[in-house]
This record gives structure tokens, sequence and C-alpha cells, in this order.
């Protein structure tokens, strides 16, 4: 091991089996953590070749279970976001493109920080459950083409090790690591093909688009050096995507997006990526024509339809779906008034989605309690003009004092005399 963080450390690549070493040896325990520690500061600084980048994300799946889905018809594509707040996306894109005939075999997590994940999310709909075993997952997908299921207790053990280990040494923001510890989880749950939803800006991991687009470009390598094909769309996230943030309410909005009548920004991410979905799933021939059939499940009420049909197949009240009020509703209502006229300048993603978390909608540590049904639903986005006294969001608490609530929003919330433009929503579409 110490001859291996040499040769990196002096810029060597690492071989095949000098990797698989590393790694089989870290999750064995015969490895100790102060050397790893050596070898991803050396990585951090060094870099790795696309070569070494793929040979770790397959060590890494190795070192744990793979999902089996070969036994579910057709071409099976993931998405992945890599966060953001108000990330809506799964729960409009499941139905929609399960809608236009592409199985949908989701594995997701629960959510740390802002909000909560696509399963707090989904939870917020009564009775609906995620613990089904491989079986009756694989069944729903062949039947519904659509089923969500938690997290298997052992994929990628390695990333879970090797993640904690780069939270306590500085390492966590190597895009070689980023990358292979993504696309380790995402070749580990089976899917064919992967689109990738990079965030940029102020509320996204990656605050500039040069460092973006860089991860992008990394995923998509070792997604294609490894046999699955992969690309990728880097998104904005200088603001919330959507209105709603926090559980229920997005839910909510989910729903007006599948209905047609959800946020333009919302719909637009969701048709784009959807749309590379289709057509790597080979149900349609060009992009252009996988935007149709999404359209089209939109107007015709089919994505809607699906996600009914999923909610009642987990156990889910699908009655929600008609009547959204159903859906746990807060105490409280709060109106955050502009003190100004003007134009929405500014709207600080990751502050406003701490501001959510502070009335409960996410978790702080892994033991936080969720309260499903608060959050925040804007009224405005950047170059949106206001006027004195009006409303820029509500505010959906379940207690009443929310004093520092809105003092965090109006920090959060910054208004120009002279109009503003609203940011470009997708930057680049990445595919080699």
């Amino acid at each position: 091991m110490v001859d291996l963080i040499e040769k990196k450390r002096n810029g060597g690549e690492l071989e095949t089996a000098e990797i698989h070493f590393i790694i089989d040896g870290y999750t064995a325990g015969t490895i100790p953590d102060y050397q790893v520690s050596a070898l991803t500061m050396a990585i951090y600084f060094r870099g790795m070749s696309e070569k070494e980048r793929a040979d770790l994300t397959l060590a890494m799946v190795k070192s744990g279970d793979q999902i089996d889905l070969s036994k579910i018809d057709g071409i099976k594509v993931d998405k992945h976001s890599t966060g953001g707040v108000g990330d809506t996306t799964t729960l409009v894109l499941g139905p929609l493109v399960a809608a236009a005939g592409v199985p949908v075999a989701k594995m997701s997590g629960r959510g740390l920080g802002h909000t909560g994940g696509t399963i707090d999310k989904l939870e917020s709909v009564s009775g609906f459950h995620v613990e089904i075993d491989n079986e009756d997952f694989i069944n729903l997908v062949n039947k519904n083409k659509i089923a969500v299921i938690g997290q298997s207790g052992n994929l990628t053990p390695a990333d879970k090790k090797l993640y904690a280990l780069r939270d306590v040494t500085a390492t966590v923001e190597s895009i070689p690591l980023i990358a292979s510890s993504i696309m380790s989880k995402k070749i580990a749950a089976g899917a064919d093909a992967i689109v990738l939803d990079v965030k940029t800006g102020a509320g996204a991991f990656m605050k500039t688009l040069d460092d973006s687009r860089e991860l992008a470009k990394a995923m998509v390598s070792i997604g294609n050096n490894v046999g699955r094909r992969t690309m990728a769309v880097i998104s904005d996230m200088s603001q919330p995507l959507g209105y709603a943030i926090g559980n229920a309410l997005e839910v909510k909005e989910a729903i007006d997006t599948l209905r047609g009548n959800g946020p333009q920004d919302l719909t637009e991410l969701c048709l784009t990526l959807g749309s590379h979905m289709v057509f790597l799933a080979g149900k349609a021939g060009s992009l252009a024509e996988a935007r149709g059939i999404l359209e089209r499940a939109i107007s015709d009420g089919s994505a809607l339809e699906t996600f009914k049909v999923f909610l009642s197949s987990q156990g889910g009240d699908a009655s929600i779906v008609d009547d959204p009020s159903k859906l746990p509703q807060a105490n409280y209502t709060f109106e955050l008034e502009a003190k100004e006229d003007g134009y929405v300048s500014e709207i600080v993603a990751d502050e406003v989605g701490t501001a959510a978390m502070l009335l409960g909608a996410g978790r702080a540590t892994k033991e936080s309690e969720i309260d499903l049904a608060v959050g925040l639903v804007l009224h405005k986005k950047i170059g949106d003009q206001v006027n004195k006294g009006e409303s820029l969001l509500t505010i959906y608490s379940n207690f009443e004092d929310v004093g520092e609530v809105k003092e965090k929003l109006y920090q959060s919330i910054k208004l120009s005399s002279s109009h503003v433009d609203p940011p470009i929503l997708i930057h680049e579409e990445i595919t080699e």
C-alpha cells in the first residue's frame, strides 16, 4: 500500500489490479484508514485518468451486492440528480417516462439536508411504502413500468467507507472521487443506461459551470467506459427549481406538472431529461420525437394515470391526485411580504433550503424527524416584478413563531430597482 500511495503521489497511474487490491483491502479492513486518507489526498492533488476512474468505480461496485434487473423487460434507464432545492424531478419524471413505455426501476434514499429525499416525499401519500422485496419490485415494473424501492443494505460498502473518510479528510471535492462515488451506486443498482442531471449554481454542490462541466464529463466518461450508455444535462440551481420546497408541497406540485399546469422551469427540465431517457431506452428515434411522446402523455392524461397506478400499487392513497387536500396540511400559513418595489434579482437556493429545514421539512441529522406538511411555496422567481407588500412566498408551518425563518428568507431574497434576466435553465447537454 505504501508503494501505491507513493506511485499516486508522484503522478503515476494505478493499474486495474492495484485499484482492486486497495478497495478490497479497505472494505475488508486490512488496509487502515490512515493509508487510504493519504491516497485520497494524493488523488485530490494528482487526479485520475479515465481508465483509473472506471476501474475505481467497478471495484466499488464489486465490493457489495449488485441488483439484477435482467428480468425486467426493455432497456432500464436510471436518472440521477446531484441534488438541489425544490428538486421534484423524480416525482414527475418517473410516471411521465413510464407512460412512454420506458421501465423505471428506481432505487431511492431518504434525504439529509434541505428537504426529504424522493422516498420521504412519496411517504407524504398516506399508506405509500417502499418496503417491497425484489421479486415484487420486478413484477411491479413489468406490470406498471414503474416502482420505487428503498436503498438495499449492502450496495457499494466501499463507497460508504470512502465517503465517510473523505468527509473528515478535506477530500470531498475531488472530481474523480465524486464521479466514481455517484456512478458506482448507479451501476450497482442495475441500470442499462443513465441520465445525469448535474446542477450548477448557489444551491448546487458544484457552484461554477466549469466545475459542473468537469464533473458531468467525468461521470459520462465512467458510464460509457463501463458499458452503460450515459449522458448528462447541466441545469441551473442558482434559485430553487419550481415553486414548492417541502415534501407534501412538492407532491402537489408534481401532480400539477403531470396535469400540464406545473412551473415552467420544472416542466422544461423534466421534458429535457425525459426525452433523453426515452431516446436511450430506444422508444424514439430522436430527441424531438421523444419529447413529442412525453408532451402527449401529459396532454392525454396518461402520465397522471400512471402516477395514480404507481401510488396505489405500493399501498398509497391515489385519491390525493384528484384531491391534494388529503396530503398532510400545515396548521399555519404566513406570507413573506416584499419590503419595497423592485425586481427579484437573487434567490439564494441553499439558504432558502435551510429556511425550509428550520420549519422541519428536512433532516439536520440522520435521527431528525421530518414534518411532511411544512415548507415554502415561492410566488416570485428571479426576473419577476414585485410591489411593496406583495407576497414573495408562503410559509407553511406547524408552529406560530416563524421570526427566525422570515429573517433568513429576507436575507436570501434580494430585490433590485432595475430588471434582471432570469437565469438560463439548461446550460449544456453532454454525451461524450
